[in-house]
C-alpha cells in the first residue's frame, strides 16, 4: 500500500518531467523537419505551445487553460509572427474559457512578438556606392547613355 501513495505524491513531478521530454523531442523533429522536409509551422507549433503551457501550468497560480492558452499564442507567434491572428486563435481554441484568458494571452504574445524581433537578425545594409566615394574634388561622372540595344525589339522565333 506505501508504493501506490508514493506514486501518487510524485504523480505531478512525473507528469513534468514527461512534458519537459516530450517539448524536447518534438522540438528537436521539429527543427529537423522544418530545415528538410515539407510541412507547415503552424500544427507542430500549435501542439508544442499546448504542451509547454500545460508544463508552464504547474507553476504556482497558473491555471492549466491560462497555460495552454498563453503557450499557443506565444509559439505561433514565435513562428508565424502574427500577433493579432493568434490571439483570435489561441481565444477560439479556449472555447468559452478564451474570453477569460484573453488577457493573458494578449501579454504572452506581445512578449513573444516583442523577444522575437528583438532577437532576429538584422540584414545587411544594401551594397552600392558608399557615401563618400565621389572622386576627389567633388565632382561625380556623368551617367552613361542607355544602350538602344536594349529598347530594339526583336522578332521571336519559333
Amino acid at each position: 500500500m506505501l508504493l501506490p501513495g508514493l506514486l501518487a505524491a510524485g504523480i505531478g513531478t512525473l507528469i513534468f518531467v514527461g512534458l519537459v521530454l516530450l517539448l524536447a523531442c518534438k522540438g528537436l523533429a521539429y527543427g529537423i523537419s522544418l530545415s528538410s522536409f515539407r510541412g507547415g509551422p503552424v500544427f507542430p507549433a500549435l501542439f508544442l505551445g499546448a504542451a509547454g503551457g500545460i508544463a508552464m501550468s504547474h507553476l504556482p497560480g497558473l491555471p492549466l487553460v491560462a497555460g495552454v492558452g498563453m503557450g499557443t499564442g506565444a509559439m505561433c507567434t514565435t513562428m508565424l509572427g502574427l500577433p493579432l491572428t493568434l490571439v483570435l486563435l489561441a481565444t477560439l481554441l479556449l472555447a468559452s474559457d478564451g474570453i477569460a484568458v484573453m488577457p493573458l494571452v494578449i501579454v504572452a504574445v506581445v512578449v513573444a512578438y516583442v523577444l522575437t524581433a528583438r532577437l532576429a537578425p538584422r540584414s545587411a545594409p544594401a551594397a552600392g556606392p558608399a557615401s563618400g566615394s565621389a572622386p576627389s574634388g567633388g565632382e561625380t561622372e556623368p551617367a552613361a547613355p542607355p544602350d538602344d540595344d536594349a529598347r530594339t525589339t526583336r522578332p521571336l522565333t519559333a
